[in-house]
């Protein structure tokens, strides 16, 4: 029987881990000041593997065991890695603020419903009032930040939707072909597959990168927080059946986020905005959320933190 203590550590972890799950998107504004965005990843995938490898040997980890299950691990790695994150740290560096590249991302379970029911799948009237919701909540955020002195504008736009893309796609096509494997080896082949595409990208880039505090801080806590951090504890939700309980929080990451940067960045807050993001906030939650107030069966473990 679970002792007392271990429940409401159980209950606690699914809000920790989003709150981590936030500070990904402010992290790209501490970082990006100071490198290119593909350059800033690739180091970042290179520093997780280097990271995860020991574990997986300490532990001795079982590896995927087919060329099929590696193939399809590769493409999650490009979708959800090195497009995902690619795009948002490319329409941070191009100006967009964190608050906002969070709301856009965070539209990804109302497009996965979109995909479902283009593609037969059966999509409840309260969802599809979330889509809306969602749409609407969005569209009020980004219609103040357009135009002079805004921080969005149709590159950067370009860029989050690229990202929101990338982390729908990959979360439709693991759900579909990825087979349950250890979340460690994953993560190296997904992270694998990343650095392999965003690697020669990166070698294009002309900026270099700055190796001051600011920078320093934020691969630290992208490789050791975000990355090692995020699966180490997502691995014990799992194994203590709590995973569904962050799915059903996902929609919170905005208002975090879109707070955290208020706080730490001074990214301007309007009543528009924040009636925007609750209003998304709440359709997502309608998307997500089964009948009788149960969180969505969740998605395939390892693309939680994927931040």
């Amino acid at each position: 029987m679970t002792a007392p203590d271990d429940r409401a550590l159980i209950r606690v972890m699914p809000v920790v881990f989003v709150l981590i799950w936030s500070t990904g998107f402010i992290v790209a504004r501490y970082g990006m000041p100071h490198a290119p965005p593909m350059k800033f990843l690739a180091v970042r995938y290179a520093l997780s593997i280097l990271c995860f490898v020991p574990w997986i040997v300490l532990a001795r980890v079982l590896w995927p065991r087919t060329r099929s299950q590696w193939l399809h691990l590769g493409v999650t790695g490009v979708l959800m890695h090195a497009i995902y994150l690619g795009g948002v740290w490319a329409a941070v560096k191009a100006g967009m603020g964190s608050g906002l590249s969070a709301l856009i991302v965070g539209l990804q379970p109302v497009l996965t419903a979109i995909w479902l029911s283009a593609t037969g799948g059966k999509v409840l009237a309260r969802q599809w009032t979330g889509l809306v919701l969602g749409f609407i909540g969005l569209v009020m955020v980004v219609s103040r930040k357009f135009g002079h002195g805004g921080e969005a504008n149709w590159l950067n736009m370009s860029f989050a939707i690229a990202a929101l893309l990338g982390i729908t796609l990959g979360t439709l096509y693991q759900k579909r072909f990825v087979t349950p494997c250890d979340v460690r080896t994953a993560n190296v082949v997904q992270l694998g597959a990343a650095l392999l595409l965003t690697l020669p990208l990166a070698l294009l880039e002309v900026e270099t990168m700055h190796w001051n505090d600011e920078l320093r801080w934020a691969m630290a806590w992208s490789v050791l927080a975000l990355t090692l951090g995020g699966s180490s504890l997502l691995y014990l939700l799992i194994q203590r059946g709590a995973a569904t309980s962050v799915t059903s929080l996902m929609y919170l990451v905005p208002p975090a986020t879109a707070l955290m940067a208020w706080v730490l960045f001074a990214e301007p807050i309007s009543a528009l905005t924040v009636a925007g993001t609750a209003l998304t906030a709440v359709g997502v939650a309608l998307v997500v959320r089964q009948p009788g107030g149960y969180p969505a069966r969740p998605r395939p473990v390892w693309w939680l933190f994927q931040d």
